[in-house]
């Protein structure tokens, strides 16, 4: 397990020594800082604390080089890519959360596409998805593994 980007903005601190990873909406990808980091396939990264990912809305995270999309309903939290595969840009993590015939999605804020949060795919055109993370919570912090 390896340290990732770290928000110079003001994040948070756990137990861990390990910053939050989390983007306030508004903010921009440049306030990140990389750390050390590790290429190990399957490894868990924390990511934030769950407190700080709101319910029913998204948060951007950068890890290891991906854009993640973080999205809390209840006790479960979902990681997309966040970036939007029509407009080719990281705004995913800014769409509508909501559920389609009860599987919870989420909408791209440009184009509208519905997203499963469940496994990525899109709902409204077959060809279209984006990449999808296991996550685990484990002591109030979000983990997420990328192959």
């Amino acid at each position: 397990m390896g340290a990732g980007y770290r928000y110079q903005g003001g994040g948070m601190s756990g137990a861990s020594g390990l910053h939050a990873r989390h983007q306030h909406q508004g903010g921009d990808m440049s306030e990140w800082k990389e750390e050390g980091l590790t290429s190990e396939p399957g490894a868990w990264h924390r990511v934030c604390e769950l407190a700080a990912l709101p319910e029913q809305a998204g948060r951007s995270a950068w890890l290891e080089g991906r854009v993640l999309a973080l999205f809390r309903l209840g006790e479960h939290v979902y990681a997309l890519d966040g970036v939007d595969p029509l407009a080719g840009v990281a705004v995913l993590s800014r769409g509508l959360v909501g559920d389609a015939g009860g599987e919870p999605v989420v909408a791209s804020p440009l184009y509208k596409q519905r997203y499963a949060l469940m496994d990525g795919r899109c709902l409204d055109d077959p060809a279209l998805s984006v990449a999808c993370w296991p996550v685990r919570l484990d002591e109030g912090a979000v983990w997420v593994r990328l192959d």
